[in-house]
């Protein structure tokens, strides 16, 4: 399982990659892992509100469906629209090809509450 050191994290599986105000979001190697085979993917449309914490799409695999959280309050400014016909991005590449969606972040500072790298290990590593 990877978790690269420039990225921040949820203790739902989300990935944050922070760009000024704008964030990138998707679910981490564990998640995927945990998951299996991914065959669909329900994201948020460009515009809308999502809060932190609260659902902001499905991933379903062949093992079960969950829910993917916003790490952060903002507005999805783009969603990754390869994922319509290619879920199993989300596989084979979690921190690249596999994105979900871009926020534009409501309060930059909210992202100090996301985790570091060694914390989701811990987290991962006591699951």
């Amino acid at each position: 399982m990877t978790t690269p050191d420039n990225l921040k994290y949820t203790s739902d599986h989300e990935w944050v990659q922070a760009d000024g105000d704008v964030v990138r979001v998707g679910i981490t190697d564990y998640a995927q892992e945990s998951l299996g085979d991914i065959v669909y993917v329900k994201l948020p449309e460009p515009g809308e509100k999502v809060t932190a914490g609260d659902p902001m799409g499905e991933v379903e695999s062949t093992k079960s469906v969950s829910e993917v959280y916003a790490p952060v309050s903002g507005t999805v400014s783009q969603r990754n629209e390869s994922l319509d016909s290619q879920p199993e991005l989300i596989n084979s590449d979690p921190y690249g090809e596999g994105w979900m969606v871009d926020i534009t972040v409501d309060d930059p500072a909210s992202l100090a509450d996301l985790m570091d790298p060694e914390a989701y290990q811990g987290l991962t590593e006591s699951s």
